[in-house]
């Protein structure tokens, strides 16, 4: 059975691409293989470190080839551009991930299970219908508007246009357009009902989700998510690495010794970071409600700085007490909230 130190693989849809290192010396096997052939071969080799880029279907074959028993290391890709050499190409980018596992401060992505990506994938189908849900209210306030219909900004509103729209005295053509887009509109209504009743239920078991949930500014659209993004909080030394990854941490400029600190950077997992943001804002509105250490921190930031600012700022602390929550496994205490 062949044996390799370590392998490098370029994923795609139907064609894979191998960079299998006999020796340091840099002697390597290259394979170009398809889905069956992808298989075959790993099934024929001798268990071994395999790196790959953490884009489309990584986590799947990263499953499939733990299966077969090999040691699976996916990698941001950002992280792997680095170490292709002049030019690109598959078989470039399989040599570049083969050279990217090897290094010694190299961060790896935990291998989601299907559990975690079937949850996932619920999350990103509920987003995108509410995209949608937007777009329709969208038009339909457009179009009505035309006939001198309106309503009060926000999706509580809807209805309220919906019911002038069915008193009015509308041209046909103009009724049975706005009436496709209202029943587009109940259709959509009901699958974000529905999904997210079951993502909910999915995880009504879960003990994180439920520890996650007692975090003021914390519901379950966000409990449910991190629980599914991240495998292992673990893979994170400090709860400021979290916040970094969630993209909540500033931008550092730093030359001459002279450090500038920007706005945050942005980068990292877009929908948490999102929901967080949206859950810090929520809090703030309703800060007054809060008592003890958590309402004076809330009543301090928003003393100190503009609205959008605080938010941010309590969406970070909301990012790192996640994290500790999630690594020791303890209940949210509100008297330390301060100190976070």
């Amino acid at each position: 059975m062949k044996e390799f130190i370590r392998i490098g693989v370029d994923i795609g849809k139907n064609v894979f691409h191998v960079h299998a290192l006999e020796s340091e010396d840099g002697r390597a096997v290259t394979r170009k293989l398809n889905r069956a052939g992808m298989r075959k071969f790993f099934a024929s080799i001798a268990p071994s470190i395999v790196g790959m880029e953490a884009c489309g279907s990584a986590h799947y074959w990263g499953r499939e080839l733990k299966g077969l028993g090999h040691d699976v290391r996916l990698m941001p890709p950002a992280y792997v551009k680095a170490y292709v050499q002049r030019g690109k190409n598959d078989a470039i980018d399989a040599a570049a991930a083969c050279e990217a596992m090897a290094r010694p401060k190299m961060r790896f992505v935990a291998i989601k299970s299907e559990a975690q990506q079937a949850t996932l994938m619920a999350h990103k189908t509920r987003d995108l219908l509410v995209k949608q849900r937007t777009m329709l209210v969208n038009s339909l306030r457009g179009s009505l508007a035309e006939f001198g219909l309106v309503a009060a900004k926000g999706i509580e509103r809807v209805e309220e246009l919906i019911a002038k729209a069915a008193e009015a005295n509308l041209p046909e053509m103009a009724r049975l357009s706005a009436q496709a887009l209202i029943e587009q509109l109940e259709r959509l209504d009901a699958a974000i009902a529905d999904l997210a009743k079951r993502i909910v239920k999915a995880h009504g078991r879960d003990e994180q989700v439920g520890l996650l949930k007692e975090v003021p500014g914390i519901r379950d659209m966000f409990a449910t998510q991190v629980a599914a993004s991240v495998s292992d909080p673990n893979a994170f030394k400090s709860g400021r690495d979290f916040s970094a990854w969630l993209g909540l941490t500033p931008r550092q400029e730093t030359t001459g010794g002279k450090t500038k600190l920007g706005p945050i950077t942005k980068k990292g997992n877009r929908a948490l970071r999102r929901l967080l943001v949206l859950g810090a804002t929520s809090l703030l509105k309703v800060s007054h409600l809060h008592k003890g250490a958590v309402g004076d921190w809330l009543k301090a930031i928003k003393a100190r700085k503009p609205f959008k600012v605080a938010a941010v700022a309590l969406a970070n602390k909301l990012a790192r007490i996640v994290w500790a929550i999630m690594t020791r496994g303890e209940a949210f205490r509100a008297e330390a909230f301060a100190r976070v």
